[in-house]
């Protein structure tokens, strides 16, 4: 497996942000798994948006309403042929993740009777989590989870165990944002529909590098974040089966999601509205729009090959540095460019603070998953994560900086 190095120089350019240095440094940014850069097209994108088209949209018939409608639902129509969906109206537009999964678990009450099995993993991020024990606690409900090998993957027994006649929802992460193990979601899907179950996944970490097709997947619904993949902050995705997200009850009641009003009762509109009350985003649709332009010419499955390339580089290098631990498997099978570790005797937050002195950023803490640390006993890791952006030179700069943390805590090199 190769990452070129020419690759990521071709792309790093076009990205604003990291032409700037951090403490003396060149920044090297290694927290794609929190947040994605953006390219100068997206940026120019939502400059041109709130320059040309700024006004709430489907609700006026003049000519910046109009347009910021067409904005709006080019975009949605984007991220449909992104994922293969059937249909625009199967696109509904959040704020993140987290939302998508809260907008879920609470529409998703209407379905579930007492008794019923929610199955999840400890692997999964805290947006994966709570919203379904919560569901679990107002219902009644059961919730069970499903637990990694010495491997850190999901086996095939684990996962057949678990999963019953009695599980209503499967909801699981498509990779880990701690641990970078991809979960075999589409043979999950299988398994989980013969036995009648709604399959919801986590794509936060698995749009952005992975090309995913509903189609192909089979999930029922499935939720991700524009900002993980070069897009802006606030504008996420739930993607839901059409006849699905019919029969479920809006989660959020306003303006722009009814059909009509009286003092003593409301009807909804059509989908997508439905789901999408109040005043959305819509420079943050744009600027998904533009992001998932610039991922589409480059291509995804060039992406994941140049990330595996850099992960395997990666793995090998820290391998060779006895104080380092690998918190997920040193193989590629199954895995994406996210590495969490610990330095022998040394907090995370240490080792990131010292590593920023010389312009690494990357992530310290639980991740948002304190579950899955508690299985391993980690109380918290460091974490390093790749993208299209990321060099085979930064690497090499990031083992030197793990080697400054070292001398700093006064064990040498």
């Amino acid at each position: 497996m190769k990452s070129k190095q020419e690759f990521a120089a071709k792309y790093k350019r076009d990205f604003p942000i990291l032409k700037q240095k951090i403490n003396g440094h060149d920044l090297i940014y290694f927290d794609n798994a929190a947040t994605t850069q953006k390219p100068e097209s997206v940026l120019q994108a939502v400059n041109e948006y709130n320059r040309k088209f700024n006004a709430n949209p489907h609700r006026g018939a003049h000519t910046l309403s109009v347009r910021s409608t067409q904005a709006y639902e080019a975009a949605r129509e984007k991220v449909q042929s992104f994922i293969n969906a059937a249909s625009p109206a199967e696109i509904i537009f959040t704020r993140n993740t987290t939302e998508s999964l809260n907008l879920l678990a609470n529409s998703l009450e209407a379905i579930v009777k007492p008794g019923d099995e929610i199955l999840i993993s400890v692997l999964e991020h805290h947006s994966n989590i709570l919203p379904w024990q919560q569901l679990a606690e107002r219902k009644n409900l059961t919730l069970k989870y499903l637990y990694p090998d010495e491997n850190f993957r999901i086996s095939q027994e684990e996962f057949e165990k678990k999963l019953s006649s009695k599980t209503k929802i499967l909801s699981i992460s498509q990779m880990s944002n701690v641990t970078g193990v991809v979960n075999p979601v589409k043979e999950m899907a299988v398994k989980a529909h013969q036995q009648g179950a709604l399959v919801v996944v986590d794509g936060a970490q698995g749009a952005p590098h992975l090309k995913t097709d509903m189609q192909d997947l089979d999930a029922d619904f499935y939720a991700f974040s524009g900002h993980k993949m070069l897009g802006p902050l606030g504008i996420g995705v739930l993607y839901g089966k059409e006849n699905l997200l019919n029969e479920l009850p809006p989660f959020l009641k306003g303006g722009g999601m009814i059909e009509y009003v009286t003092e003593d009762y409301s009807t909804y509109a059509e989908l997508p509205e439905k789901f999408e009350a109040g005043t959305p985003n819509v420079e943050g649709a744009v600027g998904l729009q533009a992001a998932i332009d610039y991922l589409e010419n480059i291509g995804m499955d060039a992406i994941w090959e140049h990330e595996l390339g850099l992960t395997e580089y990666a793995l090998a290098r820290m391998s060779e540095l006895d104080y380092v631990e690998i918190a997920g498997p040193l193989d590629l099978e199954k895995r994406g460019g996210i590495i969490s570790f610990n330095l022998t005797g040394i907090h995370s937050h240490d080792l990131a603070t010292i590593v920023d002195s010389q312009g690494v950023a990357i992530r310290s803490g639980h991740h948002c998953a304190q579950p899955l640390m508690k299985y391993y006993n980690f109380n918290s890791t460091g974490r390093a994560s790749f993208y299209l952006y990321n060099e085979r030179s930064e690497v090499d700069k990031f083992i030197l900086a793990l080697k400054k943390v070292r001398e700093v805590f006064g064990y040498g090199s």
